[in-house]
Parts: C-alpha cells; sequence; structure tokens
C-alpha cells in the first residue's frame, strides 16, 4: 500500500536512504538539487564514466573533449598510441584548455595566459618563465590526469584513483558488450557522428528509459505506423512473447532482449534474406562469401537487444546513447551512430538512415521520448509529495538464475531496480 498524505513524506522529512525502496523511488530523486549535487560527487566522479569509442580518436594526437558529470574533460591519443583522459584545466587560472570538440594537435595551449600542455598532460611551457624562479616545477603541475580503461574499443575514465578495475565494473555485462559488436559484420565497427539534444528532464530518467520495453508499443506508435506491416507486426507483438526478456547484470547494468534470434548476428539461422535486401546482397556476393554477406545484412540492423551500462552509456540495437546531467532538471542525449569501418558505402548508407529515421531530430523516436520524460519530469514537481515513482513492474514473477542474475518478462522494470541498486549503494554506501 502506497501512503495517505499526512505531510510526513516531504523531501526534508524522507531520510536519503529511505528514498529508494526495492519497488519505488521518491520524486524528489528527479527534483532535489542536494541530491543532484551528490551524484555528480559519488556516482560521476566516483566510480567508472563511458567518455568515448577507440575510433573516435584513431591517430596519435587526436583529441575530443567531452564531461564527466560537471567537469570538463579532454580524451586525446598521444604519440605512444596510449589513451589518456585529463582535466580541462588549466593548472593556472583553471581556464579550460581545449573547446573544440575533435582535432588533431601536438599539444593545448591555455588561451589566457598561454601555459601548453602535452597530449599526456605534462607542463610544456610557460611564458616569461622567469617570473616564476625558484616557485614553480612545471613537473608538478601537469594536467590532473584520471583513470583510464578500455573494454572492446569502449573508453572509460574514472576521477577516483581508488575505483575497482574496470573489468570487474563491467562484470558479466562483457559478454554482451562483445556480442553488440559484432554489428560490425567482420569489419571495425566505427562511430561516425551523432544527434545531440537536450530535454528538461532529470538524467535518470533517460537512465531507465534504455531497457524499458513497456513504453515501446505506446510512445512509439508513429514509428510503428511509419514502417512496413510485416516490421509493424514484429515490434507490436515482441512484447507479448516469451522469448524477449531483461536481465539485470549487477553493478547497475541491465540488458533488455527485443529479438532473441539477433542476440548474436553473427549465428546465421538459416533465414532467408528480406526481398527488400537481395539487391545488395547480390551485389555483396561479388565480394564476400555467402556466410559473410549475411551476417552484413544482418548487422545493417544491428543486435536484438540493449545494454545499459550504469551510469551513462546505452549500447542499444545499432548506435550508442550517452547522457549528460546539466542540472537536476537538464539532460544532454548523445545518440552516436555506428558504421561498419571498410563497409561498401551503400551498407553503411542504409544503416545511417536507419539511424535517421529514429534517432535523428527529424525522426520518430527521439522527439517521443523526449516528450515523454519531460512529462516524467514535470508530474515529479507535482505539490503533492507523498506521490512515489513505481518500480514494481513484474517483481511477482522476476526469477534468478544460479549466478544470482535476476531476469523477468521484456516490459518488467528489473533493469531500473538494478540501477537504482547500483544508485543507492554509490550514494548511501
Amino acid at each position: 500500500m502506497l501512503e495517505t498524505y499526512d505531510g510526513k513524506n516531504a523531501p526534508d522529512a524522507v531520510p536519503l536512504e529511505e528514498r529508494v525502496r526495492e519497488d519505488r523511488l521518491h520524486a524528489s530523486l528527479y527534483t532535489d538539487p542536494d541530491i543532484f549535487h551528490r551524484e555528480i560527487e559519488r556516482i560521476f566522479h566516483g566510480g567508472w564514466v563511458w567518455v568515448a569509442h577507440e575510433s573516435e580518436i584513431p591517430e596519435p594526437g587526436d583529441f575530443k573533449t567531452t564531461e564527466i558529470g560537471l567537469s570538463p574533460i579532454i580524451v586525446t591519443r598521444a604519440k605512444s598510441g596510449r589513451v589518456h583522459v585529463l582535466l580541462n584545466r588549466c593548472r593556472h587560472k583553471a581556464a579550460t584548455v581545449c573547446e573544440s570538440q575533435r582535432g588533431n594537435t601536438s599539444s593545448f595551449t591555455c588561451p589566457y595566459h598561454a601555459w601548453s600542455y602535452g597530449l599526456d598532460g605534462r607542463l610544456l611551457g610557460i611564458p616569461y618563465e622567469d617570473g616564476y624562479d625558484g616557485l614553480v616545477d612545471k613537473k608538478q603541475l601537469p594536467l590532473h590526469a584520471l583513470e583510464v580503461g578500455i573494454y572492446a574499443g569502449l573508453i572509460f575514465a574514472s576521477m577516483n584513483p581508488e575505483v575497482e578495475p574496470l573489468d570487474s565494473f563491467l562484470g558479466p555485462a562483457r559478454p554482451w558488450i562483445d556480442l553488440f559488436m559484432h554489428q560490425g559484420g567482420g569489419f571495425p565497427v566505427k562511430a561516425s557522428g551523432a544527434h545531440a539534444f537536450r530535454f528538461n528532464g532529470n538524467w535518470k530518467i533517460q537512465l531507465e528509459n534504455t531497457t524499458d520495453a513497456y513504453h515501446f508499443p505506446f510512445v512509439h506508435r508513429s514509428f510503428i505506423h511509419s514502417v512496413s506491416a510485416e516490421m509493424a507486426k514484429t515490434f507490436t507483438t515482441f512484447v507479448r512473447q516469451e522469448g524477449p526478456h531483461v536481465r539485470a547484470l549487477g553493478n547497475g547494468h541491465s540488458v533488455a532482449v527485443f529479438f532473441p534470434e539477433n542476440v548474436d548476428i553473427r549465428s546465421d539461422d538459416g533465414r532467408p534474406i528480406p526481398a527488400h535486401f537481395e539487391p545488395l546482397a547480390a551485389e555483396l556476393a561479388r565480394q564476400f562469401p555467402m556466410d559473410r554477406v549475411r551476417w552484413i545484412i544482418r548487422a545493417i540492423g544491428g543486435v536484438g537487444f540493449n545494454l545499459n551500462l550504469f551510469p551513462n552509456i546505452g549500447l542499444s540495437a545499432a548506435f550508442l546513447r550517452e547522457l549528460r546531467p546539466l542540472a537536476v532538471d537538464r539532460t544532454e542525449i548523445r545518440h552516436i551512430a555506428l558504421t561498419m569501418d571498410g563497409a561498401p558505402a551503400e551498407v553503411n548508407r542504409l544503416r545511417l538512415r536507419l539511424h535517421e529515421k529514429f534517432q535523428g531530430s527529424g525522426g520518430f523516436g527521439s522527439p517521443d521520448d523526449m516528450e515523454a520524460w519531460e512529462r516524467v519530469q514535470r508530474g515529479a514537481g507535482a505539490d503533492r509529495d507523498d506521490m512515489w515513482i513505481l518500480l514494481n513492474r513484474g517483481l511477482g514473477r522476476e526469477k534468478a538464475d544460479a549466478d544470482g542474475q535476476r531476469h523477468s518478462h521484456v516490459t518488467d522494470e528489473t533493469g531500473m531496480r538494478e540501477a537504482y541498486a547500483m544508485w543507492r549503494k554509490a550514494m548511501i554506501g
């Protein structure tokens, strides 16, 4: 039973440890600025956060700027080939030393007083250095370097020097990452641009969404109406089937399997090539053996699952979805298109058109998702402070494997409960 309103559930009357329960969370988790700033410190600065894909910085000197929480960073590849993640903050007056989103350089120079730094963060030069005679040791003032971990081309960083090993943090999510990367069709997977947008809502609202299949037939009705009758049937019937499921993977990670037959797209089950792909398959057969052709064709649409990696990256069917918290009620989303590096142009053209159709700013998916997320934020700010956010769907039919992984029907909220269990661990201990 939900509590009746008696004033005792106002945010300042509910201890933080009581605001997240197994089957619900307090709406103040979406609206309380103090909680938001604690999340930045405990979650985004305290653990592993995804920052880039290796294909975004393939050559020595390549860099990308982004953020961890509210802190600006630079992801670089040094001349040695090693990847570094540096705090984008000059050691002199704290100005950012780079404002370009990406590029190639040999060094970074602060525009304020021209202190310059190497790709590994070393302080290379100080103008008019005689003014610091005996006062500054350049070796002691590099750009702050963060912990770096890489798995299957995904680059993670942490501000916490005592963070657990990345392999341990990813845990049972690693085999799913491997399966996701098979969508290169035998070619390397390449990040090929992104659609970015901001919505007026808390970052956790989007975190919940990636492995939430319950909303798909309703929020994405316009997308379903835009595809062929055969595809529309596929998208509307998977929620009523038994094979699709959602699984908790530990440490806040979860996976939602929508189409089990497409979990491992390397595996050829003998299904015929769809009629609309037959001309492309004939062209590909001139260059590749037929088993490779069938793999490439399957890879155009991506894998049959969404993988959520706590706290900020989703490996979603055929693209990466990155979330960036900006404020308690403001979040940026980047949908990163993935292509097959070296594949025939027509293959990647089709992948990009599919990306635009759903993830693009003029597509059928993102605008509808954003509308739903903003409505959640507006409703969470209602005057009644006793109104909890429910996380109880499927709790009664959830099961556990021998290894402890909990799983349930694909429309259930197992993934959300896993994310908030990790939230509670990070925030409260």
